[in-house]
């Protein structure tokens, strides 16, 4: 039975993308078929894995919009392969079209979820990359996944931010899809060796451990994980035996658990 996975949070530059990319790539590693679908304009998750957004012919954003006119989205069509393992639907930056498009349909929070049905049976896993916002996008991917994982990175800031995410995402289950549950909060970018990490590390586990899991697994800073997107790697590539690379192996251990 495929899982998909949104991987969500509206504060940017917290590890969605890069937990994308690497998870997806963790997975494969343990011989699962997974897809990774871009749902940002920024198309940083398309960049990461290789592809020349500009250069593509087809996005999700023409699956979507098929969808939501009654059409046949034609994903084979906008399907990429990537050298991580992942196969791809990329975004370009005609997707923040939708933000405009999708909203004034009364049932364009679907769109994303009847472009991937019967789609999606041939993967394990999709993960669903969402942009820096609770918008049309976001909503569309909580709306199509059975599972939300919240990077959060170890930083006071950051920390602030998950209660509005989770009342929105709370608001999802209520009105568009009541089977969406939160996997859990992945922190990264912890550099634990500062006391402010620590701090937060602590704090997330105590403020929100007793109604959203936590993993056990911390993505530790490493430069790495910057360096691999680069040249369209995975950290499992670019760097195998990096902390970042063993960061997530362990996460996709406990995605499978």
């Amino acid at each position: 039975m495929t899982r998909t996975i949104a991987i969500a949070n509206q504060k940017g530059g917290v590890g969605k993308t890069t937990t994308t990319v690497n998870l997806g790539a963790a997975l494969v590693e343990r011989g699962r078929r997974v897809l990774a679908v871009d749902l940002d304009p920024q198309a940083s998750l398309t960049l990461a894995l290789g592809h020349d957004a500009d250069a593509l012919p087809r996005t999700i954003y023409s699956a979507m919009m098929a969808a939501m006119k009654g059409e046949e989205a034609s994903l084979a069509d906008v399907l990429q392969p990537t050298e991580a393992g992942l196969d791809l639907l990329p975004a370009s930056i005609e997707l923040s079209q939708a933000e405009l498009d999708l909203t004034r349909e009364p049932l364009g929070i679907y769109a994303l979820r009847d472009s991937l049905n019967g789609f999606a049976d041939g993967y394990d896993y999709i993960l669903l990359d969402c942009p820096p916002s609770l918008g049309i996008l976001t909503a569309n991917a909580l709306a199509a996944a059975a599972e939300v994982v919240i990077p959060l990175q170890a930083d006071y800031l950051a920390l602030k931010g998950v209660d509005l995410l989770l009342r929105t995402i709370g608001k999802i289950q209520k009105r568009a899809n009541t089977t969406l549950k939160v996997r859990g909060i992945v922190l990264t970018m912890a550099d634990l060796r500062t006391l402010h990490a620590r701090e937060v590390v602590e704090a997330a586990r105590e403020t929100f451990g007793q109604t959203v899991p936590v993993f056990d697994t911390i993505i530790h800073a490493n430069v790495r994980l910057k360096e691999a997107p680069l040249i369209g790697q995975s950290i499992l590539a670019y760097a195998t035996d990096s902390p970042g690379a063993q960061g997530y192996r362990a996460l996709a251990q406990e995605i499978e658990l």
